[in-house]
């Protein structure tokens, strides 16, 4: 990943640089023969877009691209993808996404991935392959190999890349950015983010009996690489409805699956972190604290920490995670000298006028609360920030944030615009794959970004510190976690570039 503190290396270069490095056409962007000989489309004319996951969160990402052509759906859950199959009623339907993208190579531009995570990088390295641009969503990968695959694949195939963190593209992202690259809160050696509860369930002490597979469902495509294993629907209340024991949704608390907390919110709170700080591969990860451990499944609640080295004139910085926070025990972090404040921002707070006011703190991201936040304790989606000169905090996705104590940042000017601002998420993708700048999180940046968080899903199944060598991609002191950097997939779902 391009270093922010590189010489010559510009903070626009750091989002769109690596992509671009030697696909702009010689005639420039705006030759449109040119674009073509890339296999671009002209600015003036629609995507044709396939999504593979037409459900649940795809529904939403093909809403967000529906301005360009939707032709083809695939979803291994005709129940679950109906909606979004009468939506489009003129695109074409797969349950195998090597059927449509077989069957559909010469009509599709662009391949939106929104399935379990551990068929993402799958899925999305077929399509590759086929020249199709792909945007996959967060957190792009189940495991750190299959982010460095990804990663790799996108500087050899040349597509256009987005991974669906769409706190990227959010204002308040990069303003956060600006503020701590300013110098306003000084060098910042330990940050403190935190997630509520999650809507699944975790912390799982058995398996139920097997149970018939829905005449909707194909069970074995659903698993795609996972190994074979009996359908379960499971019973009791937090299995009703359509969250079922695996399938379709809880399948985020499962090792085999999903990457719990950190991939569902993490991946979100951490993208203000990483941009600010400049993040690299960590030293070190480290769970140091959880609660209901689980052979199948991430635990109830717990607090890991990863370390990062020294990263340029940047000091070695603490990253603290803190999953499940609760308010009625606010153990997970108070700020010295902040126990009156509100650490969260609102969100979108920066067009608040009088900045440091809550304009309606109940209605914050991941909170169905009516009543005030408690003070001087990080609960909910949100990071802190401590500096050697102040406080800054950011709220869910990186959409709201604000200087600490309250009164700091009421009059706060903001430091002058270094980075390019987004047009939005989808459009940002949608224009890279017509062959304009790379989107913000394409996988030169979003890639290494998967592959550190990821490895924090490993520490949570063995014991002590683990210590990651990035050059080799292995733990250097624990080679029962090395098992788990890379999945172990069917016999004819292997991956390679």
């Amino acid at each position: 990943m391009v270093s922010l503190m590189a010489p010559n290396v510009s903070r626009r270069h750091f989002f769109f640089g690596p992509l671009l490095a030697g696909a702009v056409p010689a005639a420039g962007f705006g030759s449109v023969t040119s674009l073509k000989a890339l296999g671009y489309k002209p600015f003036n004319e629609k995507l044709n877009i396939a999504a593979v996951g037409a459900g649940g969160r795809g529904a939403t990402d093909i809403r967000g691209c529906a301005g360009e052509n939707i032709v083809a759906l695939c979803d291994v859950d005709s129940a679950r993808a109906a909606a979004t199959f009468e939506r489009y009623p003129k695109a074409a339907r797969y349950k195998d996404f090597r059927v449509m993208l077989e069957k559909e190579h010469n009509n599709i531009d662009a391949v939106i991935v929104a399935t379990p995570d551990h068929m993402h990088a799958t899925i999305a390295l077929a399509a590759m392959q086929r020249g199709k641009g792909v945007y996959v969503e967060k957190p792009l990968t189940r495991t750190p190999w299959e982010a460095r695959l990804l990663t790799d694949a996108a500087a050899k195939y040349k597509v256009a890349t987005q991974m669906g963190n769409q706190g990227f593209s959010h204002e308040s992202n990069r303003v956060a950015a600006e503020i701590v690259w300013s110098g306003e809160i000084g060098d910042v050696r330990e940050v403190h983010a935190s997630t509520g509860a999650p809507s699944w369930p975790q912390g799982v002490q058995s398996v139920p009996t097997e149970t018939k597979v829905p005449d909707t469902l194909d069970w074995d495509l659903w698993l795609g690489g996972a190994a074979m294993r009996p359908y379960v629907a499971g019973s009791g209340a937090e299995y009703e409805k359509e969250n079922k024991f695996y399938a379709p949704f809880n399948w985020r608390g499962f090792f085999d699956f999903g990457t719990g907390p950190l991939g569902d919110w993490g991946i979100h709170v951490f993208g203000p972190v990483h941009l600010a700080l400049q993040l690299t591969s960590p030293v070190s990860v480290e769970v140091i604290k959880q609660e209901g451990k689980s052979q199948w499944t991430f635990p109830t609640r717990s607090v890991l920490r990863y370390d990062f080295p020294k990263r340029g004139n940047l000091p070695p910085v603490s990253l603290y995670w803190y999953d499940a926070g609760r308010d009625e025990t606010p153990d997970s972090y108070r700020p010295k000298g902040m126990e009156g404040e509100v650490l969260l921002p609102s969100p979108n707070n920066l067009t608040a006028k009088g900045r440091g006011r809550e304009e309606n703190p109940s209605r914050r991201p991941g909170s169905t609360r009516r009543d005030p936040p408690k003070t001087g304790v990080l609960t909910g989606n949100g990071a802190v920030f401590v500096g050697e000169k102040g406080i800054m905090t950011t709220v869910a996705r990186g959409e709201g944030v604000q200087l600490l104590p309250a009164e700091r940042w009421k009059n706060y000017e903001l430091p002058a615009p270094l980075l390019t601002r987004s047009p939005g998420h989808y459009q940002d993708w949608i224009r890279a794959c017509k062959g304009g700048e790379a989107a913000c999180s394409n996988f030169s940046v979003a890639g290494p970004f998967a592959e550190w968080v990821t490895l924090g899903a490993i520490a949570y199944r063995v014991e002590g510190k683990l210590e990651w060598d990035a050059s080799r991609q292995r733990f250097t002191n624990n080679d029962a976690a090395n098992k788990y950097l890379k999945p172990v997939f069917r016999k004819g779902w292997e991956l390679k570039l």
